[in-house]
């Protein structure tokens, strides 16, 4: 019997699935497999199945993510399965595939501050612990305790939130270790007065930033004391077009998807603003988005 066969009784595994509909830029060729777990158990068995020389790829929502149109020759791991979110007092634990924003709406119900910009990350809770997610001066390493991470050999290990060494944009994680899941410690607030936060944060994220379009969320990482748009405007590259892909005309760090854009349109693009902020400015923009695929 082979590992696909196996497989199927842990979740549903499928063949050649377009990624340009699992991704929030809505770009991307077939994934070789797509795999969706029952549950983190499950997950784990999997992870036994799999064959080591199989790339494997963990999904949420898609943001901050661009696959190229030659797409991803390995196994997409689809975190929706690992969704479950339960709190006790002022300790809340979340899988890994729970939405953001789900999470930040629950913890204001529940009267429950410090993760309120939550509400304005599209995005899961695994990859916002993998890249220490934040905005609006809120981190998740703030009220992060402690994660569990699966090992590419279908253990689990508990890690305390002072192992994983985080900071902008950043969680030092065990080499091929997937996120399952997150412990927090947060503090009583009124509901309201989170809700009223959450509102603010809102409000001026969409005034800010170009959500009516497909977008990864921000290409590349802010420099130290300096803002990547304030850089890429700086050199004339705001609404710079190539193809269908556009870098905003609203934000010069989020590029958009006008309709039918190419990852070559989006690539050529990243490259235009490096190219040109690190000649003016000789500052080197590191991506923030993930680039993943046939051709880099």
């Amino acid at each position: 019997m082979s590992w696909a066969t196996e497989i199927t009784q842990l979740g549903r595994l499928d063949e050649q699935v377009l990624m340009s509909g699992h991704t929030t830029l809505a770009i991307g060729g077939p994934a070789r497999w797509y795999f969706r777990p029952k549950g983190a158990s499950e997950l784990a068995k999997a992870l036994r199945l799999i064959p080591e020389d199989l790339h494997i790829l963990p999904l949420g929502r898609g943001s901050n993510l661009l696959i190229t149109d030659e797409g991803f020759d390995g196994v997409v791991l689809d975190f929706g399965g690992l969704s479950e979110i339960a709190i006790d007092e002022n300790t809340m634990v979340t899988g890994a595939g729970a939405r953001m924003s789900k999470v930040a709406q629950l913890c204001a119900t529940k009267g429950l501050a410090g993760l309120e910009f939550l509400a304005t990350v599209p995005g899961d809770m695994g990859g916002g612990i993998a890249m220490n997610a934040g905005a609006f001066g809120q981190w998740v390493s703030d009220t992060l305790i402690s994660i569990e991470v699966l090992h590419r050999n279908g253990e689990i290990e508990s890690m305390m939130k002072e192992q994983l060494n985080m900071s902008y944009r950043h969680t030092e994680l065990p080499s091929q270790t997937l996120v399952i899941s997150g412990t927090f410690k947060l503090n009583s607030d009124d509901p309201e007065a989170i809700r009223e936060r959450m509102r603010t944060m809102r409000k001026q994220r969409s005034s800010t930033q170009p959500l009516a379009l497909p977008n990864c969320g921000s290409v590349f990482k802010n420099p130290e004391g300096d803002h990547a748009a304030r850089l890429i405007e700086a050199v004339g590259l705001k609404g710079k077009k190539v193809g269908n892909a556009r870098i905003s005309s609203t934000h010069a760090n989020f590029i958009v998807n006008e309709g039918q854009a190419t990852s070559e349109d989006v690539l050529t693009l990243i490259a235009m603003a490096q190219q040109a902020v690190e000649k003016q400015f000789g500052v080197v923009l590191e991506p923030e988005v993930r680039i993943l695929g046939g051709a880099k």
